[in-house]
């Protein structure tokens, strides 16, 4: 008989719970890497729109609103992704393994994303890339040239810096729970299991006749007309005998008594004393 009640409570690992801060700290660095970004968006959206002013390239008069657009975009949806693996750390702590496989899946997207912009970043890429010159427009290296001249000086090394230490808390953090520890933490718990009591009925084995606990089948009354059943009063004997009748003897013999004892039987009387 297993009894919920009695199912051991699963120990979180350590390695669990520093995933999780790991997480938060991902969590931590996205927005503050947000908060860089918005705050510089308008200097950037400057520098291309004066660079690219009056050049053949197609949709010069648009290029620094479609940049803008497309670093907010990409930066809102990196913080969202970041918001929910560590909504999804939480659940990690309670040791749902849903979370852990959705938090790996989320995790590796974002791994790809966030290592390929620190990669094009410290290679010299940015917002001006490396490409090839179009029309009579600055070359790339030249735009991020002016985008370094514009820009504080404080923002590329704390970006870098921010956008190092998201990619490394989140790699660490998806490797703790690939441990054997955590492994066995998210293994669905084994209920315990309890002798079943003396007398009692294992569960979903059906009680039969005989058995304790079963209960009695109650009599039914004769219907009239009816012969008795085996077992009841007025039921043939077997061998084509009477019944048996409640004196000893059986019923239509004669001289049946109460004793069941027949006249004339050959059952001794008492012994005389001896003669002297």
């Amino acid at each position: 008989m297993v009894d919920p009640h009695n199912t051991p409570a699963r120990t979180r690992p350590g390695v669990v719970t520093i995933s999780t801060y790991l997480l938060w700290l991902f969590a931590l660095t996205q927005l503050i890497g947000v908060i860089i970004t918005l705050s510089t968006l308008g200097t950037v959206s400057r520098v291309l729109d004066e660079a690219y002013r009056g050049t053949e390239a197609n949709g010069v008069q648009n290029l620094a609103d479609i940049t803008k657009v497309i670093t907010i975009v990409s930066a809102v949806i990196l913080l969202l992704l970041a918001v929910v693996l560590a909504v999804l750390g939480v659940f990690n702590n309670r040791g749902s393994n849903g979370a852990r496989i959705t938090t790996w899946i989320i995790g590796g997207i974002l791994v790809c994303c966030v290592g390929g912009g620190l990669a094009s970043g410290l290679a010299g890429g940015g917002f001006g890339g490396t490409g090839q010159t179009t029309g009579n427009g600055p070359s790339p290296e030249e735009v991020q040239r002016r985008l370094e001249e514009a820009l504080p000086g404080w923002v590329n090394p704390v970006s870098t810096l921010v956008a190092v230490i998201g990619l490394l808390s989140l790699l660490a953090a998806l490797i703790l729970l690939a441990l054997p520890k955590a492994n066995e933490f998210f293994r669905k718990p084994k209920q315990a299991w309890e002798p079943p009591v003396p007398g009692a009925a294992y569960p979903g084995h059906p009680q039969t006749s005989g058995e304790p606990g079963y209960p009695q089948t109650p009599g039914y009354p004769q219907a009239p007309g009816q012969p008795p059943a085996p077992g009841q009063p007025g039921y043939p004997a077997p061998g084509g005998q009477p019944p048996s009748s409640p004196y000893g003897g059986h019923q239509g013999q004669p001289g049946a008594t109460p004793g069941g004892e027949q006249p004339g039987s050959d059952r001794p009387g008492p012994t005389p004393p001896p003669v002297s």
